[in-house]
């Protein structure tokens, strides 16, 4: 319901106000998320730090460290603050061409740094939610206040067509939001209140302190990597193609957003089954988590590949459509990012931070001077393939040798044999649907079949090509379970 009600409200957005607003939206999302860059890892550290005195039902130790995290943020919410302000200046060096809107450029981004820099006055609390395996909570409350989000923002924009009332709601949304999450967290674990508890040892702070050094590696090359799209294409290209951009990026991320949901769902999860298995028992759960996050982004791969245009027809109009050049490089860098995530939630859990730190600048510093060059040269295509190359250079093959060497000890050959034959699948998946793509012409019909075409392909190839693995034995299994719970549910209900 929220992905649909997401897309409505784009539709809703794209036809009463002008393609400018949706390339102020991108653009301003991108530097904001480049502010992020003063929380430095400490989140993802602190996160790590309590899955073992949650499962050991330690509240002393909870409530030492989410207290430090608590002071952490709020310090980074005033950085974010006072950073946010100063660059307001340079607004108009990345904005060359003054944008066809009425409202004023400086006042919009102020609210938006608003929305930034009063998150992290909260963030920690649904941190805890989410070590404790309780994400569900956190994306429940997120889910109900998007949706009357969403609605509300709706309703204004058919009723008004003003931009500044759509963006006061979503503020609004967001406070609410966070102080639902500080409540709940505090409803559950009423001692993280406790004003005094006891310090951090002074081995606990510096090993604390050392995966934090060690993710501030991670954190600076990660956003530069995906943070600085729009603003380079809003650099060579302006707002507007940004805008235009934005409705591809808006079916990919929201694609990332819904399968990223089981993987931040499990990464706790996997976090306490690490504290307590051997390492054959971890490199199964690995390998059969690996499976199925090719079989999702597999199948979302070719989606967008072979739907993405059309469903921007469908929603948006022809004039916000791009060459097939565009969907295929998103769907690259979607692909390739996705099948890290196995990869990234066992280093991450295992506590593998260490290892790799300093090649994550590396892919930075190569994605900008390829994005540099290839946008100048090749528009907006050259500045995504830039992303992808970044990568391929670095982290694509240097975190799971890391994954396999320092945390299963086993060779990474085994992973890269899987990857290959995951390629090699995903190819012949791919080769099927294109012919059976082409025969679809009927406009009204093209989108849902085109969609059940990829979906059918996709899910047959696969099955034949991994039912004898001993990862889709287990898959199966789980399906089945899943299966028998339901239909217990409904016979009870």
């Amino acid at each position: 319901m929220n992905t649909v009600l997401g897309f409505v409200c784009r539709m809703v957005f794209v036809r009463c106000l002008s393609a400018d607003y949706l390339g102020v939206s991108g653009l301003f999302t991108n530097i904001l998320t480049m502010l992020s860059l003063t929380e430095l890892g400490i989140g993802s550290a602190i996160v790590y730090a309590l899955y073992k005195p949650l499962a050991e039902h330690d509240e002393e130790k909870v409530a030492s460290l989410v207290q430090l995290y608590s002071k952490a943020y709020r310090m980074i919410g005033l950085v974010v603050a006072v950073v946010g302000a100063l660059i307001m200046p340079f607004l108009s060096v990345i904005i060359q061409e003054p944008p066809q809107i009425k409202e004023s450029i400086y006042l919009l981004y102020l609210i938006n740094l608003f929305n930034t820099s009063s998150t992290y006055f909260f963030s920690y609390r649904s941190s805890l939610l989410s070590a404790a395996q309780q994400n569900y909570i956190v994306i429940g409350v997120n889910y109900i206040i998007t949706i009357v989000q969403s609605i509300l923002q709706m309703v204004w924009l058919a009723a008004t067509r003003d931009y500044l009332g759509y963006l006061l709601i979503q503020t609004i949304g967001t406070f609410v939001y966070n102080i639902t999450i500080s409540y709940i967290a505090a409803r559950k674990y009423p001692y993280i209140k406790r004003k005094d508890p006891k310090p951090l040892s002074r081995e606990e702070t510096k090993d604390l302190f050392k995966n934090i050094r060690d993710l501030t590696a991670y954190k600076i090359s990660g956003l530069l990597v995906n943070s600085t799209d729009n603003i380079l294409i809003t650099f060579f290209k302006g707002l507007a193609t940004t805008g235009v951009a934005s409705n591809y990026t808006l079916l990919v991320n929201t694609l990332n957003s819904l399968l990223g949901q089981i993987f931040n769902g499990l990464t706790a999860s996997v976090g306490n089954h690490n504290t307590l298995e051997s390492s054959q028992k971890r490199y199964e759960m690995f390998s059969f988590l690996n499976l199925m996050n090719f079989w999702i982004f597999g199948w979302a791969t070719l989606g967008i590949i072979f739907c993405s245009t059309d469903l921007v027809e469908l929603c948006f109009g022809t004039e916000y459509t791009l060459p097939i050049s565009i969907p295929l490089v998103m769907a690259l860098n979607f692909y390739t990012v996705g099948l890290q995530n196995a990869v990234w939630t066992y280093k991450q859990t295992m506590g593998l931070f260490h290892y790799g730190r300093f090649l994550q600048i590396v892919t930075a510093i190569l994605n900008v001077f390829f994005s540099v060059v290839l946008g100048y040269r090749w528009g907006v295509f050259g500045i995504l393939f830039a992303t992808f190359l970044a990568r391929l250079c670095t982290n694509l093959w240097y975190d799971p040798y890391a994954v396999f060497v320092h945390g299963f000890r086993k060779s990474p050959a085994l992973y890269a044999q899987k990857y290959f034959y995951y390629l090699l699948t995903l190819g012949i998946a791919a080769a099927i649907c294109y012919p059976l793509m082409k025969c679809v012409e009927i406009p009204l019909v093209k989108v849902p079949a085109k969609i059940l075409i990829c979906s059918v392909v996709c899910n047959v190839v696969f099955y034949l090509m991994f039912q004898k693995t001993k990862e889709f034995q287990k898959l199966r299994e789980v399906w089945k379970n899943v299966l028998r719970i339901f239909l217990r549910k409904i016979k009870e209900k």
